[in-house]
């Protein structure tokens, strides 16, 4: 029997990754040593998946994130610089990572080490400590790739780049350690030297450079665990259902939200709107209910398992993991990418020819109808997204990255 902590920012989203939960829950099954550690918010969630957990004081992951400006405090031109710097201050300030990595230390001082670290891709805090502990350090969800070519970065991106980079060294520096797992290019990211895991396939990256330590484990259809929610079971079962959602992190635009469920009602579905977890006022939410469709569920969070298999369409942000759950239960896709890595998956599944990339302005000038009704009844698209779903599940999905974190704790 082997121990694996598996460490995660505090997001509902970052508990998948395409399968990183359900890894954590085939292991349990085997019978291994499983923790779940990041901070209480998300306890529930992993308790409720059957995963043991642990709360730390901190991650090193800094939410809510850096608040946007108002439109009347930038010009347009400043709206690209801001976005970059927004992300590395959520997953790179300085001060929060080493209050994560203190935490996580504290924690194997007080139980005792791991004997593999799994974390999510984002999670610098993780890489610092699993390389403090001399633990192995697994990535789960996200294909390790060779360095961004400098001379292909836009000029933000290599400014922000070198600001990551100082800020990497410089916790390096604190806590006497060389940054192993980590990505030391233009622009620093964590990577494990042994072992990448995604849910993807090879096929899916289009001849991406990739890095030999990632494997590909598809995903397969699960049986969702316990009963169906009510409001599921109220709709009868040969209404078609469709969904929008913006995830976990990104959901303030809530006219995506009212876009996206006429889009899905007028092609003659019942849309279900999931708006994560994240704050919104009541008044914003009236607001929000009186553009939605008559009929629409509005909700703060799914089982993927027990709804995907209801849906005939998904329209979403491009996030990770609701293109995988689309891939796998074999739903045509409508991703309109609002930021972070959100743009390749919408650029990879157009090249799948299992889903359609919007641009925010085209939805805002209402196209997002045509292109659900285009989706969902081309019949060349709905026979490439069950061909690429049944690619996905001959790979073994979480139960072959079990197996996978398996070999790397008897090598250690």
């Amino acid at each position: 029997m082997a121990r694996f902590w598996f460490t995660s920012a505090p997001l509902p989203g970052h508990l998948d990754w395409g399968g990183l939960l359900k890894t954590a829950q085939a292991l349990c099954d085997a019978g291994h040593d499983v923790l779940w550690v990041s901070e209480e918010r998300i306890g529930g969630l992993v308790t409720q998946a059957g995963v043991p957990f642990a709360p730390v004081p901190h991650t090193g992951w800094r939410w809510p994130p850096p608040p946007l400006p108002t439109m009347a405090q930038f010009v347009n031109e400043h709206m690209v610089t801001l976005r970059y710097r927004r992300a590395l201050d959520t997953w790179l300030s300085a001060d929060l990572v080493a209050q994560g990595t203190r935490a996580l230390c504290d924690l194997a001082e007080r139980s005792g080490p791991p004997d593999v670290m799994v974390t999510d891709p984002f999670l610098a805090a993780a890489a610092l400590a699993a390389e403090l502990l001399d633990v192995p350090l697994v990535v789960g969800g996200w294909a390790s790739g060779p360095p961004l070519d400098e001379d292909q970065m836009l000029y933000i991106q290599r400014q922000l780049g070198a600001e990551a980079k100082e800020r990497l060294d410089g916790l390096c520096a604190q806590f006497g350690l060389q940054g192993v797992n980590f990505c030391h290019g233009p622009a620093p990211s964590v990577q494990s030297p042994l072992l990448h895991i995604s849910y993807f396939s090879a096929t899916w990256h289009q001849g991406e450079a990739i890095l030999p330590q990632t494997e590909f484990v598809g995903g397969r259809v699960t049986p969702p665990r316990g009963d169906p929610p009510g409001w599921l079971t109220d709709i009868p079962a040969d209404q078609p259902l469709g969904m929008v959602t913006l995830g976990s992190t990104f959901t303030g635009d809530l006219a995506f939200f009212a876009q996206g469920a006429q889009a899905v009602a007028a092609a003659g579905m019942i849309p279900i709107v999931v708006i994560g977890p994240g704050p919104i006022t009541p008044a914003a939410k009236e607001r929000l209910k009186a553009a939605l469709p008559g009929g629409t569920r509005l909700l703060n969070w799914v089982d993927y398992d027990q709804v995907l298999p209801r849906l005939h369409v998904i329209v979403h942000h491009g996030g990770m993991g609701t293109t995988h759950a689309a891939i796998v239960h074999a739903i045509p896709q409508v991703i309109v990418p609002h930021a972070a890595d959100q743009r390749g998956q919408a650029r990879r599944a157009r090249q799948a020819k299992v889903g359609l990339e919007l641009t925010p302005l085209d939805a805002r000038c209402g196209q997002l109808e045509t292109a659900v009704r285009a989706i969902i009844s081309t019949e060349w698209v709905l026979e490439r997204v069950r061909a690429l779903a049944e690619e996905f599940a001959a790979l073994g999905g979480p139960s072959r990255a079990a197996q996978l974190l398996e070999e790397v704790a008897a090598e250690t």
